[in-house]
Parts: C-alpha cells; structure tokens; sequence
C-alpha cells in the first residue's frame, strides 16, 4: 500500500487530516476497524459528541496495537501535558505488552521510558503512565486521582461497580481537553454484562449517544499468523462464538444456546398474518413488570411483537400502558373490538391474596385486564422455549421470532445461564440497581410459550 492509498482508506474511515498526517509521520499503519475507532476518538473532542470508545470483540482484532496508537501517537501528541492512565490486569503481562507496542510504534516519536515507574514520558510533557490490577481492591489506589484519558485493557475482567469507580478520575483541569476512557476487550468474563449493556447493545440498537463501539475479529487483522487463526477456529461451543466471532450474545453456562440474533430477531411484522393473539405479564414492582404481546401464524409459528416493561410502578399506570399497546396492533379486551386477545396470562403471584385480602390481579381485573394464571412449571416452560428456537446446527427451522422492538426480552434471553445445580433450569438472575438484567423478560415468555389454550369442556345431556 502506497502512503497516498493509507491515507485515502483513513480518510474513508472517517479519520480527520491532521490526525492522519500523524499516524503517516510515526510511520504506524492501522487497518480499517482501527482507524473506525480512532475517527470515533476524535468524536469525543465535541461537545455533544461520545465520552467513552470500546473496541474489540473477539480476539486477534488488533485491540492493544489500536489503544497504544490513539494514546500516545495520537492524543498524546497533539495535546501538551495530557495525563494518560494505562490500566490492565496483572501488572507484568502489562508491561511486556506495553513494551512490546512502544517499540513497534513509539520509535519516531521523541519520549524516555522508566521501566522501574511504569511512565513514558513525551517531549511535550504528555505521560502515559502503566497502570495494572491483580484484584479489584487495586483500583482503590487511583481514586481520588485525575486523568485526562484512560485506556482499560481487557475490561470485562472488572466489575461493572469497579469501572464506574475508575470513571470517576477521568476528568481534567485543562479548559481546551474532553476527558475521555478508552476500552478494549473480550466478550466473556465478570464484567461481560455491564460491558454489553454499555457499549453492545447501545450499538446494535443504532441508538449510541456518549459511547461508540467498533467490533473486530481476527479477520480484520491481516497481520494475524493463520496459526492463530486455526486455533480460534478449532475452539468449540461459546469459547467459539466468543473468541471468533466476537459473539456477545453468548458466555459460558449460556441456558439459550440456539438464541441467535440473526435467525430470530426479525424488523417488521404484518399484524394481518395473526390468526390467535395472546400476552403475558411477570409482575414486579423494584423489578421489573413485564408484559408481551404475541400471536401465531397458520403454520404455528409464535412472534412476539410487543413489550411493556417498566418498575417503580402502580397498576393503574401499568394498564394505560398496557392498554396502549394493544391499540398499536388493532386489539382490544372486551367485545367491543373485532380482535381480542385468546388469553391473557400472568404469573401465580399476582393472584396470592395480600394482608388486606385483595390480589394484584383483582386491581388490574377492576381497570378492565383480565388473567388468569399461567402454568408456572418452570423446566417444560424452559424446555418449549428451547424447542420453537429450534436448532441451526442441526437443520431444525425455528418457530417462535421476537420483534426488534421487544429490546428488554432480545437483550434478556443471551444473558440467562444454566442452574448448576439443575441444569435444566434458568438460574435466577435479578436486575442491578440501575435496571441492567433480570430475568423477568424471560418469565414473561415463558409463561406466554407454556401455558395452552384452555379446553372448553361440554356436557351430553341426556336425551340430546
């Protein structure tokens, strides 16, 4: 590649000219996804722009070569004086690592480097200083600080507490400076669930607003041996999904094994294909309230449509919501709509009597909702969810599809793992107090999927 074509692709991605003219004269070439991030880099420079860059995926994607590059080629050399923080776990492998990068890439770039302080220091007094954590407790040492940038490498292996810990000290003094953090990792590991709801989902939604996230795999890395390439490719199971294809619908202990995104996520839905509608509400008041709304094809196949979902919330709130979205969909409770629902289902809680000898269920039958219970056997419920997802690998066409805009249960079903001890069932999982997780989506589903049309029963009287 000749320089004017290096800098032609990083103008394609989006790279301004000056940090180009940079990355050209350090003699540091990125490849497309890297140069997608750091074009996202610069994003943080505005006002309204992002705070917070995640790249990476799967492994081999070029992560650590990219974060080394934006810092100290980039960042570092265009702002005098900016205080960088490099954390990773384990001290040692940091450094190597570190030291490997500076030399590939900090060459022609004036700048003296302690080994002994785990500080690299520019001529223009911009510092990147190595920063590493063997346990949690170790972040505790850098409270209190302030830095201008902070790159975390693999950060699925902190907490989601943690790094909002970390967050706290990037922050500046320096009026023309945006503080910014900069992560790289894995799916996988303690923190794969506040990394995917941070920096994923936003993603895959198209609704990204102080983050941005560019995934890579080992394909978009030509410097890769094959090697490393058939390594990855011999893995098996999540490890593969994982570490290849930079899956983060999946981690180990993964219950919905056959949940793919792809297969059945789907963007539109004619109501008019419905021959039965239904829905089912979970109930909670700290967690989640859970109701979806679905219906069948002719040829048996369920889609979910609709969700409501919401906390903190009394029935009556519920139900004008409730009520709401069966109106998008033509639909209504009573004879007055020429479509009602077949069934409407709810978990046994609601119809447990409270110390004032109502139910949850009555105050929702006196604002015009009628349930009745759901079959609340959780491994059957669980094992006719895992049927309709059917089954890819084995050539098992799937018969139940979620619509993009039920965002809670799509974001719930990759997230719940197996109990260990009873396999067959989901463990529990209750939301944080900031509302990430929770199975209550799901219960929700599975009360919908479980619980069949009741027979109507007749009576031959005699002489008839």
């Amino acid at each position: 590649m000749t320089t004017d074509q290096y800098i032609q692709l990083c103008r394609n991605a989006g790279c301004p000219a000056d940090q180009v003219q940079r990355f050209v004269n350090a003699g540091v070439i990125l490849q497309p996804k890297q140069l997608a991030a750091s074009a996202a880099a610069r994003l943080c420079d505005l006002e309204t722009g992002p705070t917070s860059i995640g790249f990476g995926g799967a492994r081999g994607g070029g992560k650590s070569h990219w974060l080394i590059a934006q810092m100290g080629v980039d960042d570092c050399q265009r702002f005098p004086g900016l205080k960088c923080l490099l954390l990773r776990k384990v001290g040692k492998s940091n450094l190597e690592n570190f030291e490997d990068l500076r030399r590939r890439l900090l060459l022609r770039l004036n700048h003296e480097f302690s080994t002994t302080r785990g500080v690299l220091t520019f001529e223009n007094g911009s510092r990147i200083i190595i920063g590493h954590f063997q346990n949690e407790n170790d972040i505790d040492k850098y409270l209190g600080l302030e830095y201008d940038v902070i790159g975390i490498e693999e950060a699925t292996t902190l907490t989601g507490r943690k790094f909002q810990d970390i967050c706290t000290c990037n922050r500046t003094s320096k009026p023309q400076w945006r503080p910014r953090i900069y992560s790289t990792t894995n799916p996988g590991g303690v923190g794969h669930a506040w990394y995917r709801s941070k920096y994923v989902i936003p993603f895959q939604r198209g609704e990204e607003t102080d983050t941005r996230f560019i995934p890579a795999t080992v394909n978009d890395n030509r410097f890769v041996n094959a090697g490393y390439k058939d390594a990855l490719g011999a893995l098996t199971g999540w490890q593969r999904r994982a570490w290849l294809d930079g899956d983060w619908d999946i981690k180990a202990g993964q219950f919905f094994t056959s949940f793919r995104r792809e297969l059945h996520v789907i963007d539109e839905f004619d109501d008019r294909r419905a021959v039965e509608w239904f829905a089912a509400l979970d109930y909670g008041f700290t967690h989640y309230t859970v109701v979806l709304l679905g219906c069948r094809d002719s040829d048996n196949n369920i889609f979910v449509v609709d969700e409501h979902a919401a906390r903190n919330w009394i029935p009556e709130r519920h139900a004008e919501a409730i009520k709401a979205m069966l109106k998008r969909h033509h639909l209504g409770l009573n004879e007055r709509y020429a479509i009602n629902l077949a069934r409407f289902v709810a978990g046994a809680d609601i119809f447990g009597k409270q110390s004032d000898g109502t139910t949850i269920a009555s105050q929702y039958r006196r604002l015009g909702i009628s349930m009745r219970q759901a079959t609340m056997e959780r491994l059957n419920g669980w094992a006719a969810i895992l049927d309709r997802l059917g089954d890819e690998q084995g050539n098992i066409k799937p018969t139940l599809f979620f619509h993009r805009r039920c965002a809670r249960l799509i974001d719930c079903l990759p997230t719940l793992q197996s109990d260990p001890g009873r396999p067959e069932d989901v463990l529990k999982n209750d939301p944080d107090e900031n509302g990430f997780g929770g199975d209550d989506a799901a219960d929700a589903l599975r009360y919908m999927i479980a619980t069949q049309p009741q027979k109507i029963r007749t009576m031959r009287l005699r002489g008839f």
